[in-house]
């Protein structure tokens, strides 16, 4: 009996496939005066599929990280503590902590260069002036992984970018919100089922 457990013991416990799992990093500023802005749309999207998978957000390094499963697939939902201009501490630690290749990272983010409510999946791409994407590419040096981009519209004054993505959305804008965040979030669960390929051709064109 002794050495039937021993040789249990012994055995090593099968490792979890990463290819099943992915960091869904959705950028944004912490603090109650920024939850409602457009530069937070990200911190959104991620709120409004926890709530749907009633999932909770628990305060973890350099973040608020919850679990939700799809399909087999599980995704980790991270809103980073370290404010926008230095997401890529937050998104570099969690995908060395989960062990994720690059192709299993999707983060999503505002634009201003995109009309409201227009969405936008890229496989990779440039930062496009984004900082958050910026840094992220930095810390990870590397491009070749996903982003889902938001329009957010670019109604400002020259020299009022500021200003307009801390702002908040129009009452309008803000009734159209959970369904931009039920697209993405279907957009994301198409990436890990049908890929990326379909799951742009989909999303991208879907009105």
């Amino acid at each position: 009996m002794l050495k039937v457990l021993r040789a249990l013991l012994s055995k090593k416990r099968p490792e979890v496939d990463p290819g099943m799992n992915y960091l869904v990093a959705g950028l944004g500023n912490i603090g109650a005066e920024y939850a409602s802005t457009r530069h937070n749309i990200g911190f959104m999207v991620l709120d409004a599929w926890s709530e749907a998978s009633n999932a909770s957000f628990s305060t973890q390094r350099y973040g608020d990280v919850a679990e939700v499963s799809f399909k087999g697939r599980k995704f980790y939902l991270l809103k980073p503590s370290t404010y926008m201009n230095l997401s890529g501490n937050a998104v570099r630690y969690w995908m060395e902590k989960l062990k994720l290749p690059m192709e299993n990272l999707v983060v999503v983010c505002d634009d201003i260069n995109l009309p409201f409510g227009t969405v936008r999946m890229r496989k990779n791409g440039s930062n496009g002036g984004h900082n958050g994407l910026r840094d992220i590419e930095f810390r990870l040096d590397s491009t070749q992984w996903t982003r889902i981009r938001i329009g957010v519209g670019n109604d400002f004054a020259q020299g009022s970018q500021v200003d307009y993505v801390l702002g908040s959305f129009t009452d309008e804008q803000k009734t159209a919100i959970p369904e931009i965040c039920d697209k993405v979030i279907e957009g994301i669960k198409n990436y890990s089922t049908i890929g990326p390929d379909r799951a742009m051709n989909f999303l991208n064109t879907r009105k």
